[in-house]
């Protein structure tokens, strides 16, 4: 993967991308701006779930009508993703905080596969009795936990507390982020 992603760090497209004065802080703004989006739509259904709040509105009804927006926001969120990914690919792909960001997207995107299976099969029913499965409660408050822990990790993934450049560290971060770092360089230095 690593291979990979300095070859992407050599496109003309990534390098372009990269130090672009106006296109780089335009689409890293605009992924934030499609977070809040997404994650905003998610809250409104997640919230309904729990059966805590928004009780009066249909979960069918609520569904039909910001599903579709939450779909919208995920995939502008994930192509403006993939561009910051694109402009900078070896410092994301050996960044602490971008591992445990995709970590989380994928248990995220599990959590709702399953919700959303379920949902869609008997969601019409909970409208009619207002009995919402303590399963799909419990994954509602997963979901919000889980992408809450998404956001944090993607703001942390601008700290470069763990960075290949920044030796010495210890072996196990060194080995958590790939990064390939010549001993001979820091022999007689502590914590190495």
């Amino acid at each position: 993967m690593l291979d990979i992603a300095k070859w992407l760090a050599t496109t003309e497209w990534s390098i372009a991308l990269h130090e672009s004065l106006y296109l780089y802080p335009w689409i890293e703004s605009s992924h934030v701006l499609f977070i809040c989006f997404f994650f905003g739509t998610l809250l409104f259904v997640d919230l309904r779930l729990t059966g805590k709040v928004f009780t009066n509105l249909s979960i069918s009804e609520m569904n039909k009508g910001i599903l579709p927006l939450t779909i919208i926001g995920f995939c502008l969120m994930t192509l403006t993703g993939l561009l910051l990914f694109y402009a900078i690919p070896v410092r994301n792909y050996q960044n602490i905080f971008f591992r445990i960001k995709i970590l989380l997207i994928i248990i995220a995107g599990l959590n709702a596969l399953f919700f959303h299976r379920r949902m869609s099969k008997e969601a019409k029913k909970w409208d009619k009795d207002s009995s919402i499965p303590k399963s799909m409660k419990v994954s509602a408050i997963a979901s919000l936990f889980t992408w809450s822990l998404v956001i944090i990790s993607g703001r942390l993934i601008a700290y470069n507390w763990f960075d290949c450049d920044r030796q010495p560290q210890s072996e196990w971060i060194n080995f958590l982020t790939s990064c390939v770092v010549d001993y001979q360089l820091y022999e007689g230095i502590d914590g190495i």
